[in-house]
């Protein structure tokens, strides 16, 4: 993706439709439980904040992004929860105010990266584009988070083509994270986008194949739903193992979500 803006557009219109969901909200309602074990709206909140601000850190100030980098190594298994502790320790008023102003500048800040520059993070270098989708891709699901806890439901949207993608291009990634040599044949991938295109990926002879709709693909390498209660096809026992595995996020392998009706 050479030109970022298209992205950095999308991650803006996923964050003020995130923050339109929780401006109004009543104290009460920062607290409720969310389906992220252990985690309120105002820790999904927090961490969207604490991470932007990580981000940010990465785009304009290296030596100081070493010192993140030391401590999460130093911490690997915690660094993410004490961010969003810290966050949720906060007034409302004030953890509302510090995300807006993080992503807002993590906004110029994207946009301001030259091209062809690669910014350091917690995994392999990344371009202003990727960068900016991971940060849409991680608004998405901690927003469907608060969403759930809220009640509400939110309308998928063609912003959601970013995310299939990273999904596709992670696929090794998954398979890598779980102790497994990735395959050495491509896998077509064909999705149904919420507005009734195609959204397709690999070539159109490989014999391994994944189908169904882009909403369900992006809540599966999220892992914010179940394989069982999605609507996806694999073909081939390579891209079946995927479908099991995926996770288009950095870090070691996620729990994922249990099947619905799934009381353990």
């Amino acid at each position: 993706m050479s030109d970022p803006t298209p992205v950095i557009d999308d991650l803006r219109d996923e964050s003020e439709e995130l923050d339109r969901l929780v401006a109004g909200l009543e104290p009460g309602q920062w607290d409720l439980a969310t389906p992220a074990v252990g985690w309120t709206v105002a820790h999904q909140i927090a961490h969207l904040a604490w991470t932007d601000h990580s981000a940010l850190v990465a785009v304009t100030d290296a030596d100081g992004f070493r010192k993140l980098v030391e401590a999460a190594l130093a911490a690997p298994h915690t660094f993410v929860d004490e961010g969003a502790e810290e966050g949720v320790r906060l007034p409302r008023a004030e953890l509302l105010r510090r995300w807006r102003e993080g992503r807002r500048a993590l906004d110029e800040a994207l946009r301001a990266v030259p091209s062809g520059v690669r910014v350091p993070w917690y995994g392999p270098p990344m371009s202003a584009a990727s960068m900016a989708t991971a940060r849409l891709m991680e608004t998405w699901a901690h927003g469907l988070d608060v969403a759930d806890a809220l009640g509400v439901e939110r309308a998928p949207t063609a912003r959601l083509r970013h995310i299939a993608r990273l999904g596709v291009r992670t696929r090794d990634f998954a398979y890598a994270v779980h102790g497994l040599t990735p395959p050495a044949e491509p896998f077509r991938v064909e999705l149904t986008a919420p507005g009734g295109e195609l959204w397709t990926y690999g070539p159109e002879d490989a014999a391994q194949r994944v189908t169904g709709p882009g909403l369900d693909f992006c809540l599966l390498v999220t892992q914010r739903a179940h394989r069982a209660d999605l609507a996806l096809t694999a073909v081939g026992p390579d891209a079946d193992r995927w479908l099991d595995i995926a996770q288009a996020f950095a870090g070691p392998p996620g729990g994922g979500r249990a099947p619905k009706g799934d009381a353990s």
